[in-house]
């Protein structure tokens, strides 16, 4: 359903243009994951929802997808002002 950010976010993650909140980062530790799930979770993944931020009227989207170990997992990103991908939460599923 949502192809063309799909594309646009994993485009952004081969070509290491995204950030990551300090929440995000929090919570990558938390559930004990690497980076490189949290990768793997946008490129293995799809996109089963779409949010509206209710503080900033932006889109984000809730992709699931699979760590580097096959557990599943939850990213959940937008596409910020500056076109970067910006991973806002991840958690294990």
């Amino acid at each position: 359903m949502f192809q063309r950010i799909l594309k646009q976010m994993r485009d952004k993650v081969r070509n290491r243009q995204y950030v990551m909140t300090l929440h995000a980062e929090e919570e990558m530790s938390d559930d004990e994951l690497t980076i490189f799930d949290v990768e793997r979770g946008i490129l293995t993944g799809e996109i089963v929802e779409r949010q509206k931020d209710a503080q900033t009227g932006e889109w984000k989207y809730l992709v699931r997808g699979h760590t580097v170990t096959g557990d599943d997992i939850a990213v959940v990103g937008k596409i910020g002002l500056t076109g970067k991908l910006v991973i806002i939460t991840v958690y294990r599923l």
